[in-house]
């Protein structure tokens, strides 16, 4: 028997591993969510990420409730107050190994819902990188916003606040935003986005306009993503994806390999108000 891994589930790490691995990844996660002017509170049991200049919801989210049944529960109801004071339309949660593992009762009571399951992974296999990609500058930002807004269905608002986000983004040397040019077209065929905090990278975002998809372009932004992080100071690089899908199919093919199982629950704030 392994003994880094679950008697139960071989594919995941043994739960104290896995804490230990999440409590890492989670603290990486927090610093990249409060680029630059965010801010990162203690509520309840429980640490939050805010930042009016990202709409995404990674850069607003709560983790880590780790405490009595009580606690947890009166966590969840505080965490729907200071979303709602700081106008986001949903309160996200991320359960990892860091959450008590009776956090889904407790939410189902409360009101909230589970709206993903996704596996963190690591990165186990290096690949050689051919050296398409390239960084991020000014001129590119706006290519880039189209594509996350595309994908995640962003306002006009929502772009402007991400695009001010991300020039934040270039200036901070934690942070990483590699392009890959579209042959014979004036724009980006893709990007990806990194972060590195105290040894633990984290690929965050790979998106591939979809005229130019599979074709490499997607697995050549990792692999130089991955190369970047560990030339600043990287010893682990860890990536979270939607578990069983195209995400998680498409990771394993860039050399990942799942650690450990989270699951995204949310509270609509409008249905409070």
């Amino acid at each position: 028997m392994d003994p880094l891994h679950d008697p139960d589930d071989e594919a995941l790490l043994d739960p104290r591993q896995a804490r230990d691995l999440a409590g890492l990844v989670e603290a990486a996660r927090l610093a990249s969510a409060v680029v630059r002017y965010g801010l990162r509170a203690r509520v309840g049991v429980a640490t939050v990420a805010l930042n009016q200049d990202n709409p995404l919801p990674t850069a607003n989210h709560a983790c880590a409730l780790w405490g009595t049944l009580a606690e947890v529960a009166g966590t969840l109801l505080e965490l729907e107050q200071i979303f709602a004071e700081a106008g986001r339309s949903e309160a996200v949660v991320y359960a990892s190994p860091t959450t008590v593992a009776e956090i889904e009762g407790i939410a189902d009571d409360a009101g909230w819902r589970a709206v993903d399951e996704i596996v963190a992974m690591l990165h186990r296999v290096r690949r050689d990188s051919r050296g398409q990609a390239r960084p991020a500058e000014d001129g590119d930002l706006p290519a880039i916003v189209e594509l996350i807004a595309d994908d995640a269905g962003l306002s006009e608002e929502g772009e402007r606040r991400l695009q001010r986000n991300l020039g934040h983004r270039i200036d901070d040397p934690r942070c990483v935003l590699l392009v890959i040019d579209d042959p014979g077209a004036e724009r980006v065929a893709g990007f990806a986005q990194g972060f590195v905090e105290r040894g633990v990278g984290l690929v965050e975002q790979v998106i591939v306009r979809p005229g130019r998809r599979r074709r490499g372009v997607g697995r050549e932004l990792v692999a130089e993503t991955v190369d970047e992080l560990r030339e600043r100071g990287a010893l682990l690089v860890a990536a979270l994806s939607e578990e069983g899908g195209t995400a998680q199919r498409f990771a394993e093919a860039c050399g990942f390999e799942v650690a450990y199982a989270v699951t995204s629950y949310a509270r609509n704030i409008d249905d409070l108000l």
